[in-house]
């Protein structure tokens, strides 16, 4: 898990954080394995009420729109929904043209550097293949 500041925030940016990750988990109508293992991982991170984590995996049958999600949701926040969005989007192997479109605007909204996204990309490349070098290891590790 990552280690993260998501729990001291406060809590509507908490959920603003969470309704962003299910918006983006349905952005190509289709939602993976890897997609979900992802989103419960990082919604367990945000320490949301019991209440508040219903709404938002009701969200993922009904997502809220971009706009709607990006109410409430503060610079560090939005930072870190970002990041995570990235991660997800990128969980399946791809990022569709309709998800980096999204990363985009969510950037854009954060007034971000222009290459925010790509750069969250290539750490989120760069993190995959050191996650996969562990698994080799560990199958290399077998006698």
């Amino acid at each position: 898990m990552l280690p993260d500041t998501i729990h001291k925030l406060p809590q509507a940016e908490r959920f603003a954080y969470a309704k962003l990750l299910a918006h983006i988990t349905r952005i190509d109508n289709e939602l993976t394995v890897e997609e979900m293992s992802m989103f419960e991982q990082r919604l367990g991170t945000a320490l949301l009420s019991p209440k508040q984590r219903d709404l938002i995996r009701a969200a993922l049958k009904n997502p809220p729109s971009l706009e709607e999600c990006l109410d409430n949701l503060g610079q560090e926040a939005g930072r870190l929904a970002l990041r995570d969005a990235v991660l997800m989007a990128a969980s399946d192997g791809t990022v569709d043209d309709d998800e980096r479109d999204a990363l985009e605007e969510i950037a854009e909204h954060l007034e971000l550097q222009p290459d925010a996204v790509s750069r969250l990309l290539a750490w989120t490349v760069e993190g995959y293949a050191w996650m996969q070098s562990g698994y080799d290891l560990l199958n290399d590790l077998s006698r």
